[in-house]
């Protein structure tokens, strides 16, 4: 028992679990709109199984991917992928068993989402490449994420209005813009591996102020989303709380890089939180 506890933990550290506040907030804000309110309990569940064993993939198949990288990166090198505890061939395992879980729940929930099930898989997989060949990887990261309302609204209605693909592309300049805080800590290694970043490519303060730009470019999209899509006065309210908590982000990293953390775990995963329950008061 103690061997299948201390795996599980080194899983959960190897897709750093706690990470998924990023996508499900954004996933069920999709489905609140789309039902204008309480989608089922069965949706819910399909909903949450989607969530996590597509972001189980990505991780997953990145950490596998990525094993030679983290190696010679200091800030990466105790990762399970890197000192043994979790072997290539139970990494591979792990990645097959979440693709396939993901492309079962998507059958249970509509034709188009399982029609959607392997090429979603096959977009969220591709980010791990990208940073051998491009600066782009994070908006690649951004589109995979951005992914998570597409496959919200698709759930409930097994359509893609307008507004879905407004907030998704909100979503997708959110996560490439805090990405690019985040890879500032590697900005060294990059370079020295040869590895493409917008930090390694264009420097700390470009890079920041590229981040500001899909930050505005974020906010500017949530507002469309909710516009568009008749919200009222809490949606409003939420696109405002995530502007100003996207600047306190910026002023924790522009204060102090190793403020960076908190900024990328803290004020982020409060924002989705945040907005998710404004929306749904929105929705009452």
């Amino acid at each position: 028992m103690e061997k299948i506890t201390k795996l599980l933990n080194d899983f959960n550290e190897l897709v750093m679990f706690k990470h998924s506040i990023f996508s499900l907030p954004f996933i069920f804000i999709a489905m609140v709109v789309a039902a204008n309110g309480w989608f089922g309990f069965s949706l819910c569940i399909l909903g949450i199984l989607a969530a996590l064993t597509a972001r189980n993939f990505a991780m997953g198949f990145n950490r596998y991917l990525d094993r030679d990288i983290d190696a010679l990166n200091p800030r990466t090198v105790n990762r399970p992928n890197v000192d043994g505890r979790i072997s290539p061939t139970q990494m591979a395992i792990f990645v097959a068993l979440n693709a396939i879980g993901f492309i079962i729940v998507a059958y249970f929930v509509n034709d188009l989402a399982f029609y959607m099930s392997v090429p979603i898989l096959i977009v969220i997989g591709s980010y791990s490449y990208f940073k051998r060949f491009s600066f782009l990887a994070h908006l690649i990261l951004g589109v995979s994420l951005g992914l998570a309302p597409i496959a919200g609204v698709v759930a409930v209605s097994e359509t893609i209005p307008l507004w879905a693909i407004l907030l998704s592309i909100g979503v997708m300049f959110w996560v490439a813009g805090f990405d690019l805080l985040y890879s500032l800590q590697d900005i060294d290694v990059d370079k020295e591996l040869g590895l493409h970043s917008i930090p390694s490519k264009f420097g700390a303060k470009n890079t920041m102020i590229i981040s500001r730009v899909f930050h505005l470019f974020t906010v500017i999209f949530w507002l469309l989303f909710v516009i568009v899509s008749n919200s009222s006065t809490f949606a409003f309210i939420a696109v405002a709380v995530s502007a100003l908590m996207l600047s306190y982000e910026h002023y924790l990293v522009n204060k102090d890089f190793r403020k960076i953390d908190k900024a990328f775990f803290t004020v982020n995963g409060y924002l989705g939180i945040v907005f998710f329950v404004l929306i749904v008061l929105d929705n009452l």
